[in-house]
């Protein structure tokens, strides 16, 4: 089941994050106050997020904004999933649910950035299998040798039925 993230699942989803063993100590603080955040403002603002739960239990989370200053753009902030339920259709799940908001919601394009370091590199086949396209790569942008990648998808809007 998806729903919407609650205040009290922000421990449990940096914790999940950290198994995942892909997210740098600086990355976790960083989502936690991201979570923190959006449930004292930036819901507000637009931001989304959503939890994938299985028996009650939190197993994936998926955090995405508009893109300021673009015409309908978005931006994939957080997607993770427990290493003990990844390749199991959740990942699939969460992004398909994430491009059906944003499409409901006008959206053009869906930008998701990530690291080119080789743990990446099944999060990297996850978007290329799901239709995205690299649009960039900044060499060294996070440190030397770990490049940004940037990857899009063009979203229509949804069709009436």
């Amino acid at each position: 089941m998806i729903c919407a993230t609650e205040p009290e699942e922000t421990s449990t989803l940096v914790e999940l994050a950290r198994e995942t063993r892909v997210f740098k100590p600086h990355e976790l603080v960083a989502l936690s106050e991201v979570l923190v955040d959006y449930h004292a403002k930036e819901q507000a603002n637009g931001h989304r997020s959503l939890t994938y739960k299985q028996d009650g239990q939190a197993i994936g989370f998926a955090y995405f904004a508009p893109a300021s200053m673009t015409d309908r753009g978005w931006y994939l902030y957080w997607i993770a999933v427990q290493p003990a339920h990844q390749a199991q259709g959740v990942g699939t799940a969460l992004l398909a649910r994430v491009e059906a908001e944003i499409r409901s919601a006008n959206g053009r394009v869906l930008w998701i950035e990530t690291s080119s370091l080789p743990q990446y590199e099944p999060t990297r086949r996850f978007y290329l299998s799901h239709g995205y396209e690299p649009a960039s790569l900044l060499a060294d942008y996070y440190a030397d040798g770990d490049d940004l990648v940037v990857y899009r998808k063009r979203l229509e809007p949804p069709r009436p039925d």
